[in-house]
């Protein structure tokens, strides 16, 4: 089973699973895959908001019910609780439409969202805003990196497919790498950030 054959059979539901854990790596390279011609842009886009929706009406209802066992599980979520906490108080529905743009809070959020007042049908139409905006920029932002890629490297197949099979092998290291420094430092793997 060749690269471009696992990506044609498992792509959409890698993409969704992908960005239910973890997010950008997962959608930029399935929007490399469509620039590619091997996926399709919209099932791509459609498959990644799919992902990220649901991973954070998860967290979201975590939050809302189980924040207590949650918090035991995951005590470095609680240092970053108090910033969650302020921004949600000051700017409660740009900092819900905008917080899986930022790096190191966007699991916390949805989290601490939840353990806020916020209402739950108002979480899922901003959250759906959200990750219907978030799963267009990001995977289109993967298709026209291929774009880019096609100008400067030009149209030849085999270094695209080598390019992409190397930032797959790269981003599985940097997770591993992660999930073992969270385990050393913690006790337990973070999901995702």
């Amino acid at each position: 089973m060749t690269l471009v054959t696992i990506i044609k059979t498992f792509g959409y539901p890698a993409i969704i699973i992908g960005t239910f854990l973890e997010g950008e790596v997962i959608l930029v390279l399935a929007g490399l895959a469509a620039h590619l011609g091997y996926l399709e842009l919209p099932y791509v886009i459609a498959s990644g908001f799919l992902g990220t929706f649901a991973g954070d009406q998860l967290y979201f209802h975590l939050g809302k019910y189980y924040s207590d066992p949650v918090l035991k599980r995951f005590p470095r979520w609680k240092s970053k609780l108090s910033i969650v906490k302020r921004l949600i108080e000051r700017y409660r529905v740009l900092f819900i439409l905008g917080f899986r743009f930022t790096y190191g809070l966007r699991t916390v959020s949805p989290f601490a969202i939840g353990m806020s007042r916020v209402p739950v049908l108002l979480y899922m139409l901003l959250n759906g805003v959200s990750a219907l905006a978030w799963a267009t920029l990001v995977g289109g932002g993967g298709y026209f990196l291929g774009n880019a890629m096609r100008k400067f490297i030009g149209d030849v197949k085999y270094a695209e497919i080598a390019i992409m099979g190397v930032l797959v092998v790269a981003g599985g290291v940097i997770w591993i790498i992660k999930i073992r420094r969270d385990k050393r430092k913690y006790g337990k793997p973070a999901l995702r950030q």
